[in-house]
């Protein structure tokens, strides 16, 4: 299951790719910050990766999730901060 959400988020990546300049462009790696001082993503570049998300998940696991939530923005820890971490949050939420 871990190997299918990574490849929801790398499609997500590549569909924000496309509105990015080539020097801003978000790598498909676990560690690749997608929210933070280090990101290059603004807040709708990561609404974006969000959605695309949320719509893949749907797409390839044939289950509705919602990523923005108050469950998420109580996190002591963003589950936005890297790749890693929203494919940790997605399995959680798949998980209940």
């Amino acid at each position: 299951m871990i190997d299918k959400i990574y490849t929801s988020i790398y499609k997500a990546i590549d569909e924000v790719n496309i509105q990015l300049s080539k020097n801003e462009q978000l790598s498909k790696d676990p560690d690749t910050i997608l929210y933070g001082d280090s990101s290059v993503l603004d807040s709708l570049g990561l609404i974006n990766i969000i959605v695309a998300v949320e719509q893949n998940i749907a797409d390839d696991f044939e289950k509705i999730i919602i990523l923005a939530d108050e469950r998420a923005m109580s996190q002591n820890e963003s589950p936005f901060k890297t790749v890693k971490s929203l494919v940790e949050y997605i399995q959680v939420i798949m998980d209940d």
